[in-house]
């Protein structure tokens, strides 16, 4: 678990913490497994992730996403940059992530 987050994950628990966003119950920074999600809703079994360039073509995050969508979670990816220049953006695709059947 990082000490610091990243400025885009601080901005992405602003928006999301303390059911602020749509009433869904997020969670920052959960331990699950051998992992750490950055944020979770357990009631949607949805993970966001907020992630660098590093990211980009990451083997290991293949397997670990493997592992999780075993696990019945779907996993959305938001770059550093958007969550910081385009919030509403992002914000639009998880409401629209959260209220998929």
């Amino acid at each position: 678990m990082r000490h610091e987050p990243t400025d885009a994950e601080v901005a992405m628990w602003r928006l999301l913490r303390d059911r602020r966003f749509a009433l869904f119950k997020f969670r920052r920074q959960v331990p699950f497994q051998a992992f750490i999600l950055d944020f979770v809703c357990f009631e949607k079994r949805i993970i966001i992730e907020i992630d660098g360039s590093q990211h980009a073509s990451s083997e290991r995050d293949m397997e670990r996403e493997a592992i999780l969508k075993a696990e019945g979670f779907r996993i959305e990816r938001y770059w550093n940059n958007d969550v910081l220049q385009r919030p509403s953006s992002v914000l639009e695709d998880i409401l629209a992530k959260l209220v998929e059947p």
